[in-house]
């Protein structure tokens, strides 16, 4: 069983420290990389090893790093990062395997963990007969977990500044936001205030919908401006862009008595807001009465209650499934699948949404339960004492992630080879 891992950028906060101590309790060698001062601040476990190169000098410098500590294992958060897009390809040469965490396809109480990517790079089966042939689901006892965005801000603000403090020590270091002290602090302290107000501005929105426009409204969730996934696995340049050409679709083709409401993402409520653009199309389009955007609206009613949901490929058409409204892809996601998702354009969705196959959605999420979900937050630590940095990982997780795959033992086959060849 392999037991030397090495871990790159992990969520903001103190997961990866706790990873990295638990499974050195557990008798394994661990050693991370830190690529900026908030990686550093936040990490407390063992064998920390600063890069403070460009981008270009870290494929020689991960493959020695590996050589150097023999490692097996990779992990790392969100395979979009341009440090870990090149851990991932120096990986599958070096026969190292690589396990990327990302936050859960089911949610709020679970977390991904897959091998050599998430979301649209997942290797997992696209055909729904695949899922139709599975054993009839079993079900999966799981603790619930804690809200945690006040955790989340807080270990933002705190992961952002000491980046901010420490920027001369990594002078390469590019992330993908800003990491100024103070915009970064200025910016979560509106992301509360507005939370406080929409949460007082919308406060009867919710039964508005639910009582004058059930299962006549389309749910449109936003994403995070800064969401890899938009910008690396869909056509669009902005989340205002798609927008946009939603709004534009759903004026031109929906029926005059359906209603859009388009949802904020909590985590970009810091951000950005869209209320002054959605105003201009609501003009533009002629859809006063009919185009709501709200903010903190409680998205499992929201879900109940919709005829249909339009996402880019975030993981809420998942969540959309699951509470029976059926959902259109615009973008590249892993259960955008015939029978699971409308296969019909955009424009014809809105008069035809048709139905959620409750038995492959069911079969599809208990693949997703057994292979890629782990329970619990990388923000709050379940309660019970037999966890691993606070996860639920029973010895599957063990076996799947911490043992040798034949492809990677042909790959170092391979490597070793080379070596000698040479």
């Amino acid at each position: 069983m392999s037991r030397r891992v090495l871990l790159l950028q992990g969520p903001v906060g103190p997961f990866f420290g706790d990873f990295a101590r638990d499974l050195e309790n557990r008798g394994y060698f661990v050693c991370k990389i830190n690529f900026n001062g908030g990686d550093a601040f936040c990490y407390k476990g063992p064998n920390p090893i600063e890069f403070t190169g460009s981008s270009g000098e870290f494929p020689d410098f991960l493959r020695e790093t590996i050589e150097k500590h023999g490692v097996e294992r990779l992990y790392l958060f969100g395979d979009t990062r341009k440090h870990h897009e090149q851990a991932i390809s120096v990986s599958r040469e070096m026969g190292v395997r690589a396990f990327v965490f990302e936050e859960g396809y089911i949610r709020p109480d679970f977390i991904t963990l897959e091998e050599w990517g998430v979301n649209a790079r997942s290797d997992q089966p696209r055909d729904p007969a695949y899922f139709r042939r599975r054993p009839q689901p079993v079900a999966r006892q799981c603790q619930k977990t804690a809200h945690v965005f006040v955790w989340t801000a807080i270990w933002a603000m705190v992961y952002y500044t000491a980046s901010a403090m420490a920027r001369k020590k990594y002078p390469h270091y590019h992330h993908h936001r800003p990491l100024g002290v103070l915009s970064e602090t200025s910016r979560w302290f509106k992301g509360f205030i507005r939370k406080f107000w929409y949460g007082i501005k919308e406060r009867k929105m919710l039964n508005h919908l639910v009582t004058e426009h059930s299962k006549k409204f389309f749910l449109v969730p936003l994403q995070v401006h800064c969401d890899g996934q938009v910008r690396h696995h869909s056509s669009f340049d902005s989340v205002f862009a798609f927008i946009e050409k939603v709004v534009e679709s759903f004026a031109g083709h929906a029926s005059e008595s359906s209603v859009l409401v388009i949802k904020h993402h909590p985590l970009d409520r810091a951000y950005n807001e869209y209320t002054a653009s959605i105003k201009m199309l609501e003009r533009k389009y002629n859809l006063a009465g009919r185009l709501f955007y709200v903010h903190d609206l409680h998205l499992p009613t929201l879900l109940d209650h919709a005829a249909g949901t339009v996402v880019i490929n975030s993981t809420v058409g998942l969540s959309s499934l699951w509470h029976g409204a059926p959902v259109k892809v615009l973008g590249e996601a892993v259960y955008n699948m015939p029978g699971l998702t409308s296969q019909l354009d955009l424009d014809k969705f809105w008069l035809h949404p048709g139905l959620v196959d409750t038995k492959l959605n069911a079969a599809y999420r208990a693949y997703l339960m057994e292979t890629n979900q782990l329970n619990g937050s990388f923000y709050n630590r379940l309660s019970e004492s037999n966890t691993v940095c606070g996860l639920k990982l029973d010895e599957s997780f063990w076996k799947r992630h911490l043992s040798p795959s034949p492809e990677v033992l042909d790959q170092k086959t391979a490597v070793r080879a080379r070596k000698l060849a040479t």
